[in-house]
């Protein structure tokens, strides 16, 4: 072999030398992507193996109709002692119990955000539910809320039964329900690294059990911490030995405790490195409706709210009050609530930019639906002396209402529906409304009504004015119109528009995710 042919032999291995590392490189590169996405696959192969759904044979097929916008998850907490939570404390027997619950409207705009909590005390109207056996159940009276989720008896709970009585009792249609037990809440908490929380005093054994006959060890020092797995659930399950002993002052620190939990994992941010293990964590222990039956449908709505604001975050509780050692739910203000969700309204009445949320007409209660229908549908004439224009000061020829009794004195709302034709107004029918617990008497009205509601208002003592999504003018009396069941000359009430009284009380009491985590921790 020459010198110049060995040269070139030696060039030729050489360049093939130095080609080499970037072919495998190159190589290197493809298969970690194949890994990757074989990865990624086999991580939602796995969450979705995690996901288990409750059938939907058992949501009532008497709804609410959809709201103007946004969405309404309905999230159950679970204290089932079956399976995994059996070690972490609580009560006796495998029958699924609910001590916490709350209905979260994420607003059309995607960027506000309000839970309403649910006292697990609070009395209401349980509908007819499914049981295991495919029965359904007679309606419960002046029942405990929590006790929706214990019908049937099973470990897993009925989340459709507390799905239907939530619609029950707001009117507002639940698209989506979740269910977090006590094992799949405290391994979220551990998947985040713990979450930062605070108490106003130190916290011993005998607090978090009552019937303990000593004092126990200290559990909790007084002030700002962080917990994770079950240190978590201790400090959200903590009834006694702070402020009234209450569920009310559970709630809020619960609430404060979601809304630490929001802010840790935004401050980690909405990043696969983030949501992946904190997703694994919570399917592992969730119960959800068919439409979150995927991987998928999960992360994209974990995504969804990702650009709400901490401030716009807000936690409020069911207006209530005691009723003996339960608790009642207090009107008109909640019905104001319900009315705002319903409309896309933030708390203190603001449209929040969703579909409809203007307040563009919706289908509308059937006067019918009550157990006092069939005052007919009126002339329209009227006999009275005003133009009827719908400004404030007519007798309303020319306005149409829908009559609903808010109270329990029967055949109010065919008193009032005849005082009403006889006045001119037309009454399109009457019904016994929702709810029978009102005090004031609101005028309810769709988009362009407010002129006609104001009309209907100034006839009705101490009525309320409530913007609805539904069409039309509906009236629901209240106690102050059954204790003294005439109107009110056109010109001897002046009802003002804009929120209630009670919309504005709730938007002050209202918690954001970014408040300080030690202020407003207990009730009493």
């Amino acid at each position: 072999m020459t010198a110049s042919s060995h040269r070139a032999v030696a060039g030729s291995t050489g360049r093939g030398r130095r080609r080499r590392p970037l072919r495998t490189a190159g190589i290197v590169a493809v298969s970690l992507l194949v890994l990757i996405a074989a990865g990624a696959g086999w991580f939602y192969f796995k969450l979705n193996g995690n996901i288990t759904t409750f059938g939907a044979d058992g949501v009532s097929p008497q709804r609410p109709a959809e709201g103007a916008g946004g969405q309404n998850v309905l999230v159950i907490g679970s204290d089932s002692r079956s399976g995994g939570n059996s070690s972490l404390g609580g009560g006796d027997g495998d029958v699924g119990r609910s001590d916490t619950a709350f209905l979260l409207h994420i607003y059309g705009d995607s960027k506000h955000a309000v839970a309403v909590s649910i006292p697990r005390d609070t009395l209401v109207e349980i509908p007819p539910c499914r049981l295991p056996d495919g029965r359904w159940t007679k309606p419960q009276h002046n029942a405990m809320f929590n006790a929706a989720f214990s019908v049937g008896e099973s470990a897993k709970g009925n989340p459709a039964c507390t799905q239907n009585t939530v619609e029950k009792l707001s009117g507002v249609r639940v698209d989506h329900t979740v269910v977090v037990d006590f094992e799949g809440f405290s391994k979220m908490t551990s998947a985040v690294g713990g979450v930062p929380v605070c108490l106003p005093k130190d916290i011993y054994e005998g607090d978090l059990n009552p019937n303990r006959r000593s004092r126990g060890e200290r559990i909790f020092a007084k002030g700002p911490q962080k917990v994770s797995g079950q240190q978590a659930l201790d400090y959200v399950r903590i009834r006694h030995g702070i402020g009234d002993n209450s569920d009310i002052g559970r709630i809020q620190r619960q609430q404060a405790f979601v809304g630490s939990l929001i802010k840790k994992v935004k401050d980690q941010g909405f990043n696969p490195g983030t949501l992946l293990p904190l997703a694994n964590a919570a399917t592992q222990s969730m119960t959800v409706d068919p439409g979150l039956d995927s991987a998928d449908k999960l992360l994209s709505f974990a995504m969804s709210l990702k650009d709400i604001d901490l401030h716009n975050t807000k936690f409020i509780t069911l207006p209530w009050r005691y009723q003996g050692e339960r608790v009642a739910i207090v009107h008109p203000a909640a019905d104001t609530l319900w009315a705002d969700i319903k409309a896309d309204r933030t708390l203190d009445g603001k449209n929040a930019g969703g579909p409809g949320a203007q307040g563009s007409p919706g289908p509308s209660p059937s006067p019918s639906s009550g157990s006092e229908t069939g005052t007919g549908t009126g002339t329209g004439t009227g006999t009275g002396t005003g133009t009827g224009t719908g400004t404030g000061t007519g007798t309303g020829t020319d306005i149409s209402i829908a009559v609903y009794n808010g109270t329990t004195k029967t055949g109010l709302a065919a008193r009032a529906a005849d005082q009403l034709k006889s006045a001119g107004f037309t009454v399109t029918g009457t019904a016994t409304a929702r709810t029978q617990g009102h005090t004031a008497t609101t005028v309810e009205y769709g988009a362009g009504k407010e002129a006609e509601a104001k009309a209907v208002a100034a006839r009705f003592r101490g009525a309320q004015l409530l913007p609805t999504a539904a069409a039309g003018v509906k009236v629901v009396l209240g106690a102050t119109y059954a204790s003294e069941p005439t109107l009110e000359s056109p010109a001897a009430s002046a009802p003002s528009a804009g929120p209630s009284p009670g919309s504005s009380k709730i938007a002050d009491s209202a918690r954001s995710a970014d408040d300080n985590i030690c202020s407003g921790l207990s009730y009493g």
